[in-house]
């Protein structure tokens, strides 16, 4: 053997010895990670059923907390405050050790049937690298809220399969239209095909942000996944941002984020996924608070712009988001879409 052939030789054994190190060195999850986890469905609730009660992001006052116990109780359940839910650490509603401890025990009890976010705010993307996606994928159950907690949404949803609900927290309105669109679902009370069409509340409202609009026609049919925008694009880069979106049906709502901003996180969405690869994209009603009578049309200017040229079907102004009747969206089941219409269809039951 010339020294040529021996050095080839040596570099063969050499990488050979370093990617087995490699591989006994890494974290035992990285496969899981980059595995496309199996489907799981909770168990349907039922009137009599012990929800936990959790504050994975901000707190709230004491008079709101006992507000959202009331709620959850005139919907036939049985609240349980998880032990830190009622404090308070700034915006927050207690340190990242407590807010995680909550959520981990909610998941563990036997005798909790769902865990129900008591608001959104701020800070749950801050229990994302701690959070215990082996025990939830164990202990599989309905899981529900909305706004800051869509980062919990979307690294459970990704990392276990489990469907999740991107649906009312415990201090939202419970008005006919919201109670109705999150019992049928948690209960598996109506049978898939089910027709989510807007509020008539809303249809009523004289603010056009309320009203629907087609941004770009047609029907799709995929797996739902998405939240709020201000979260989706703040995930982006880290290991828990959306992935594999491609086929689905991607939706996103807001609140008080003026037309430059809601173009700029679009932008971050655009540069960062394949946006062109989705099956359609649902928007929910992007309120602006104080001024919600204004023109919409800036808001849909810019949907157009940035939504319009993908060749999907996009509609604007779906019943969800930060408003009082907001429809329950669960990740991960097969979903139509009608641009035209306005609609949402469950091809699917949410739960087990």
């Amino acid at each position: 053997m010339d020294r040529r052939e021996i050095l080839k030789a040596a570099g063969a054994i050499a990488f050979a010895a370093g990617t087995m190190s490699a591989g006994q060195g890494r974290d035992p999850q990285d496969r899981s990670r980059r595995m496309k986890p199996r489907m799981i469905k909770p168990k349907a609730l039922k009137q009599g059923d012990q929800v936990a009660v959790i504050a994975p992001a901000s707190g709230v006052a004491p008079e709101s907390f006992d507000r959202a116990l009331a709620s959850l109780t005139e919907l036939g359940f049985r609240p349980k405050a998880g032990e830190h839910a009622r404090g308070r650490k700034g915006f927050l509603s207690g340190t990242d050790a407590e807010r995680l401890a909550d959520l981990h025990a909610a998941f563990a009890d036997k005798d909790v049937k769902a865990v129900w976010c008591v608001r959104g705010g701020g800070g749950s993307p801050r229990l994302l690298p701690l959070l215990d996606f082996e025990l939830i994928k164990k202990n599989p159950k309905v899981f529900i809220g909305f706004s800051d907690i869509t980062a919990l949404h979307v690294a459970i949803s990704q990392r276990t399969g489990l469907v999740t609900f991107h649906g009312p927290v415990g201090t939202s309105q419970y008005t006919d239209y919201t109670r109705g669109r999150v019992m049928e679902l948690l209960t598996g009370s109506a049978k898939p095909p089910i027709v989510v069409e807007p509020s008539p509340e809303n249809l009523k409202k004289e603010a056009t942000l309320f009203h629907p609009a087609t941004i770009k026609g047609g029907r799709a049919t995929g797996k739902l996944t998405g939240g709020n925008l201000s979260l989706l694009a703040a995930l982006c880069g880290t290991p828990y941002a959306l992935k594999d979106i491609a086929g689905k049906i991607l939706f996103i709502e807001d609140i008080n984020e003026p037309p430059y901003r809601v173009d700029r996180m679009l932008t971050q969405l655009r540069q960062s996924l394949d946006l062109r690869s989705l099956a359609g994209i649902a928007l929910g009603v992007f309120d602006d608070g104080a001024n919600a009578a204004k023109d919409a049309e800036p808001l849909l200017d810019v949907f157009r712009d940035r939504l319009g040229d993908l060749g999907v079907p996009v509609v604007y102004g779906l019943s969800f988001g930060h408003i009082a009747d907001n429809m329950t969206l669960p990740y991960g089941i097969k979903t139509e879409l009608d641009a035209d219409a306005a609609s949402l269809t469950f091809l699917e039951s949410a739960v087990g």
